[in-house]
C-alpha cells in the first residue's frame, strides 16, 4: 500500500511538472502547392485556407517539441498559367490535405527574456491526399482510380500506383512574439518536402489511349487529356510516350499563417525558466523579485 501511495504521489508530481511545459495551440492561414500544374508562390486563383491544432512541449527555454494536425485544400490548374502550351494542356486538380506532424522548434532568443524571437523548425509528417478534378459536366471525379498515366495497367511496368498516404519532411521558420509568459503568437512559413510527384496526378507521359480505354474506360481517357476541351487545343489524344508532366521534380505543398499558443498550468513552479525566479532578469532587464 505504501508503495502504491508513493507511486501515485510521484505520478502526480511528474504530471504537474510536465504540464508546466505544455502549450496548446491553434494555427490558421493559407495553403498552396507547387508542381506540374503551377510554379508560382501562393498563386492567387488556387490558394486556399488551412487550419490546425498543436500540442507543444517545452523541452528547454529555446527548444520546443510540437505535434500538429492540419487540414487544408490545395490545387492547381493550367488555365492560370502564363505558358500558352500549358494552358492548351488544360489539366487541373484539387485535393484535401490531412496532415499529422512532429517537429522540433529552435528559438534564437529566450522568450522568457525577450518579447520576440526568430525560430526555425524541422521534422517528419504523414499526410493523406486524394486528387480529383471536375469533368465537362462539372461532376467531381477522383483521379487515382483512373490510372491516367497507366499506373498498374499491363504494359506499363514503370508506372506504379501511388499511395494516398505518404511521408513528408516539414521545415521552415518564422518569428514568435511573447504576449506574456503563457501566451505567444507566431507568424511562420512551413514547407513540405514530398517523396511523390503525384500530388497533382501528373508526372510522366501519356499512355496509349486504347490501352487506357480498355483498362479503365472512357472517363479515364477523357480525364487524362483535356486539351480537346479548350479553344485552340488539339482535339486528338497525344501519342503514347508524349510528355505529360515533369517527373524530375517532386511536388511540394506549404503553409503560412499565424500560430497561437497558450501554456497550460500555473506559472508558479516547474516548467519554463520564468518560473525559476532568483536572479533571473525580467524583459526590462531588472532582476526578478524573489517570491
Amino acid at each position: 500500500m505504501k508503495n502504491i501511495r508513493l507511486f501515485i504521489l510521484f505520478s502526480v508530481l511528474a504530471s504537474s511538472s510536465i504540464a508546466q511545459g505544455v502549450h496548446v495551440g491553434v494555427f490558421g492561414g493559407l495553403a498552396a502547392y507547387n508542381g506540374d500544374l503551377t510554379d508560382k508562390l501562393f498563386p492567387k486563383k488556387v490558394t486556399n485556407g488551412a487550419i490546425g491544432i498543436t500540442a507543444n512541449y517545452e523541452l528547454k527555454d529555446q527548444i520546443m517539441l510540437r505535434a500538429g494536425f492540419t487540414y487544408s485544400v490545395i490545387g492547381g490548374a493550367d488555365r492560370y498559367s502564363n505558358d500558352t502550351s500549358l494552358v492548351l494542356r488544360n489539366l487541373a486538380f484539387e485535393t484535401t490535405i490531412i496532415e499529422f506532424s512532429a517537429i522540433g522548434e529552435y528559438y534564437f532568443f529566450n522568450l522568457y527574456d525577450r518579447r520576440y524571437s526568430p525560430y526555425i523548425f524541422g521534422g517528419l509528417a504523414f499526410f493523406h491526399f486524394n486528387p480529383y478534378d471536375f469533368d465537362i459536366n462539372k461532376q467531381k471525379v477522383l483521379l487515382k482510380p483512373l490510372s491516367t498515366e497507366g499506373q498498374g495497367i499491363a504494359g506499363y511496368p514503370d508506372s506504379k500506383p501511388y499511395s494516398l498516404t505518404q511521408m513528408a519532411m516539414p521545415f521552415g521558420g518564422g518569428i514568435k512574439f511573447a504576449v506574456n509568459d503563457n501566451l505567444r503568437i507566431g507568424i511562420e512559413l512551413g514547407m513540405r518536402k514530398l517523396f511523390t510527384d503525384y500530388l497533382d496526378d501528373v508526372s510522366k507521359n501519356y499512355v496509349d489511349a486504347n490501352d487506357l480505354l480498355a483498362a479503365k474506360g472512357q472517363l479515364a481517357v477523357d480525364m487524362s487529356y483535356r486539351g480537346d476541351e479548350v479553344a485552340g487545343g488539339n482535339p486528338n489524344y497525344p501519342s503514347k510516350s508524349v510528355q505529360r508532366g515533369n517527373s524530375k521534380k517532386n511536388d511540394y505543398y506549404y503553409f503560412t499563417g499565424i500560430h497561437l499558443t497558450y501554456r497550460i498550468g500555473s506559472s508558479n513552479g516547474g516548467g519554463g525558466s520564468s518560473d525559476r525566479g532568483g536572479g533571473r532578469k525580467s524583459r526590462m532587464g531588472c532582476p526578478a523579485s524573489p517570491n
